[in-house]
């Protein structure tokens, strides 16, 4: 049962100002509700700002992959592998990991890439039912999506992802050498095979995105508070009220959307959700002398490449080592090196650098729904490396459940209670 089913309309607090908070505001004001809105640096600040931009439907296939456990030794110290670890980091970071790995054979991959469709596969017509009429619509750009390989043997590496995708109807052309360099001159000679996938899209400036979405849902009605939420209130054991700032926000029904530093709060909710950071980093090039046609996937090191406004995104790289920790300099640097190496030509005015953290929870698949300690608490996280992608249908999601409406998605793999302390 999903929260109150009479009907009514609720103040609904949301707790995370990214794109699955600004998500489930916006679909719950369209549905008459009353929402809060809290954050404690702003709209589109934290992971949602970082990100790679692309709206990648095909991104199903979890990194716990068969072979995982074979390869990740050598990848940690390989200089030209997207995988970094903080040694320091490893006795903190063990018990999530031994859960992680656990799931890296045939049989989860599948099982985890069947729980991401629903929630990403059809990801440029979600954000464009979002956005539409919100202002925000501008940075939605439909696009082709490419995977780059060295050659087709490097491609026939990945067969089992690509099996697994096409299980779940996602179709594509491949090209080599002479049709890539048709379709777009930029890449190196080394860079000789790529798969073209059509119906993907991209984000022109992710966080501006964010943030006009938030404007949307504060001209609909929301009320936007930047503060630090520290606790939930209960009354007679269902929710009544989120302690942010310092004072109480009365509300129906609250929703956690706070990425990675969701799992104090949904520790209070009765969910242990072992979560970790997957440490993300990007580099902005400014100004640059080239501009792919369609964001891609150099598939050697891992990273994606993305168009946006005035500026290219390189983004990427998997790196633990936890929330408080300073970024490191090999991965920003492994990031300009493969984007040179696949674009020779490549020049540019100027450049900037992020780093954020992806939620991670330990079985790859996010944590949406309501708490089954806690009624009118709800928790909406954990999409690792696709939080973009799957926002506005996540958003949505919870919006009919927080309305108390039963989707049409079966949300038995996203279940909460799957992580009750």
């Amino acid at each position: 049962m999903y929260g109150d089913v009479s009907g009514k309309k609720r103040h609904v607090a949301i707790v995370g100002a990214g794109i699955v908070g600004v998500s489930a505001a916006i679909w719950l004001l369209r549905d008459g509700h009353r929402v809060t809105l809290i954050d404690r640096a702003g709209p589109g600040e934290g992971t949602s700002f970082g990100n790679g931009g692309v709206l990648a439907s095909c991104g199903i296939v979890p990194v716990t992959g068969p072979g995982l456990i074979r390869r990740a030794p050598g990848m940690l110290f390989d200089r030209d592998q997207p995988l970094f670890l903080r040694w320091a980091y490893l006795p903190r970071l063990m018990p999530w990991l031994v859960k992680y790995l656990r799931h890296a054979n045939d049989a989860d991959t599948r099982r985890i890439a069947a729980a991401m469709a629903p929630i990403v596969g059809d990801s440029l017509a979600d954000h464009l039912a979002l956005s539409a009429g919100t202002g925000a619509e501008r940075f939605v750009v439909p696009s082709d999506y490419l995977y780059v390989y060295r050659d087709r043997a490097a491609f026939q590496a990945d067969a089992f992802g690509w099996s697994i995708r096409a299980d779940h109807g996602f179709t594509w052309e491949e090209m080599e050498r002479p049709a890539l360099t048709a379709w777009d001159p930029i890449f190196a000679p080394e860079q000789s095979f790529a798969v073209k996938l059509a119906n993907h899209g991209r984000i022109t400036d992710p966080g501006a995105y964010v943030k006009a979405l938030a404007d949307h849902a504060v001209s609909l009605g929301a009320h936007l508070i930047l503060a630090d939420v520290s606790d939930v209130v209960r009354d007679g054991g269902r929710i009544s009220g989120v302690r942010a700032g310092g004072e109480t926000i009365p509300c129906d029904a609250a929703l956690i959307a706070t990425g990675v530093w969701s799992k104090p709060l949904a520790a209070r909710l009765g969910i242990d959700v072992p979560l970790e950071s997957e440490r993300g980093y990007h580099i902005e090039l400014w100004d640059p002398s080239v501009m792919p046609k369609a964001p891609m996937m150099i598939a050697s090191g891992k990273f994606v490449v993305t168009p946006m406004d005035g500026r290219l995104r390189l983004a990427g790289v998997i790196e633990f080592g936890g929330l408080d920790a300073a970024p490191s300099r090999a991965p920003f640097d492994l990031l300009l090196r493969h984007a040179k190496a696949a674009m020779p030509g490549l020049t540019w005015a100027r450049q900037t650098e992020w780093m954020g953290h992806r939620p991670a929870p330990a079985d790859s698949i996010p944590v949406i729904g309501e708490s089954p300690s806690v009624p009118g608490a709800f928790l909406g996280f954990g999409h690792h490396h696709v939080g973009l992608t799957g926002g506005p249908k996540t958003g949505r999601l919870l919006a009919q459940m927080i309305a108390g409406r039963r989707p049409n998605t079966d949300m038995t793999p996203y279940d909460p209670a799957r992580f009750a302390a």
